[in-house]
Parts: structure tokens; sequence; C-alpha cells
């Protein structure tokens, strides 16, 4: 998304059935790492001193969880169900910590569609390259609503 450009809104909730899924493959490196410290303004060392992380139990720096938590919401928000949705509530387990210049392969699945409440519930599982559980969560979206003002439902951003 551009400033400028216009932006397509995701699907509605009646357009999104229980069972769909969604793929997404990252590669966490460095400059990930650098961008989201310097907008968090986080200083953890276990995040980014080599030389600390050694001497922890972990051996080696870990990718912040917030970090990955912000890859699945930004899917969410731009996937599934898309851009104009919002996220009411999340649960997030990390069994195993991530490691920089790990490769975490995420499955998305639309596990229940709330017509009343108007959400949908989406269940993320996440693997490392050795295909061990990584992360598991919730989240409880709320779809784009159904607009009448516009028939393309393209909106000028700022």
């Amino acid at each position: 998304m551009v400033l400028g450009k216009k932006q397509k809104i995701g699907r509605t909730i009646k357009q999104i059935q229980v069972g769909e899924k969604l793929s997404l493959t990252e590669r966490i490196e460095d400059k990930d790492i650098l961008l989201y410290l310097g907008l968090t303004n986080d200083a953890n060392p276990l995040y980014i001193q080599h030389d600390y992380a050694a001497q922890t139990a972990f051996k080696k720096p870990i990718v912040p969880a917030i970090m990955i938590n912000g890859m699945m919401t930004a899917a969410i928000s731009k996937y599934l169900p898309g851009p104009g949705s919002h996220i009411l509530k999340q649960t997030v387990a990390f069994p195993k910590r991530i490691y920089h210049y790990s490769t975490v392969e995420f499955l998305f699945e639309v596990v229940n569609k709330n017509m009343d409440e108007k959400t949908i519930t989406i269940d993320v599982q996440a693997t490392d390259e050795n295909e061990e559980s990584v992360v598991q969560a919730q989240f409880i979206v709320c779809p784009p609503q159904e607009l009448s003002i516009a028939e393309t439902h393209e909106f000028e951003n700022f």
C-alpha cells in the first residue's frame, strides 16, 4: 500500500468459509530485527547482541515474540480476511524459541464463523525449518464490513 494509491477492501464474513487456509513463509534476517528494534526502541540484548546471548541458555540471539506476532497480524490484515479487518482477541504460545535466520512456515486456517457476532476464528500453526512447532495461536477477527458506499470497494489512503 502506497500513499495516494487505492486499496481494495478484504473479504466480508459472507465471503469467507470455514476450512479456508493460507500458508506463508518468512525468513527472519538481521535487517528485520533491526527495523523492529528501531521502531520499538527495544534494547533487549538477547535479541541482537551475539556475545551476550552466547552466555545465556539461548546460546544465540532470539527473535522477539512480538515481532512474530506482528507477522501474523499483518497476514490477517493483508490476506485473510484482508484490509478492513480488525483483530478482537488473540491467544499466542511460543513452544520453541525462534532464532535469527530461521525460516518460519505459517499455516492460517478459518476454524469458526459466527454470523451473529460477525466474527471468524483463525487458528495459526507455525513451524521452523526443522518442522518443529514454534507458534500456536488463535485469533478472533472481525472481517471487513459490507459497505454500500462504493461498489468497487476501493478507497484513497489519507
